[in-house]
């Protein structure tokens, strides 16, 4: 089985960034299900799908569905655009009840400790990009990052601070602290040592 970690962070603080770079280097990643789910609700006209109550419910049934899918053999690591911890903070984010699909979900990744205790936190870079997904505000972003943090360490997991700086030390902070924790033997999807 791979050891899945987490990247999350405040929105706009460059987490899809640095997970690109990190697929560029050839490491396996799995995509982001919040932002599909945005995508595929407002083409079918639902311009603020967050404002239904079904919301993380959808996003929860399509992380677990992400996360059951067969790993190849030779895959050892793969980085996770966030989990469903970062759905039940957004649910909070949001003030809607959490519902039983993520409030599942959650139960079952933490109890089967699907993902590994570290957890890559990436930090706010001073400034926030809208997107169609992304429309809040620099300083709701900062409330929002408070809301992940205090989820995460509520789950007992650890948090690796991602500090602002270019997308190459990012990637260099990731990539120390996986070779650290398996002692220097890590080796990427493709057999490579990183």
């Amino acid at each position: 089985m791979p050891k899945r970690y987490i990247v999350t962070g405040a929105p706009g603080a460059g987490k899809t960034t640095l997970l690109r770079a990190l697929q560029e280097r050839h490491w396996s990643v799995v995509e982001e299900a919040a932002t599909d789910v945005i995508a595929w609700q407002q083409a079918a006209g639902r311009s603020e799908p967050w404002c239904d109550r079904g919301f993380t419910g959808e996003i929860a049934l399509l992380q677990r569905q992400r996360q059951l899918q067969p790993v190849p053999a030779d895959v050892d690591v793969q980085f996770y655009d966030r989990s469903p911890l970062c759905t039940l903070a957004l649910a909070k984010f949001l003030e809607h009840r959490v519902p039983e699909e993520l409030s599942a979900e959650i139960d079952r990744v933490t109890q089967r400790e699907v993902y590994e205790n570290t957890v890559f936190f990436v930090r706010p870079i001073g400034f926030i990009q809208p997107t169609a997904a992304r429309q809040i505000s620099y300083a709701d972003s900062l409330t929002f990052e408070a809301i992940h943090e205090a989820v995460y360490r509520d789950h007992g997991f650890q948090l690796v601070d991602i500090a602002p700086g270019s997308v190459a030390e990012r990637v260099a902070t990731v990539e120390a602290r996986i070779a650290g924790e398996q002692n220097g033997r890590i080796k990427g999807p493709t057999g490579s040592s990183h």
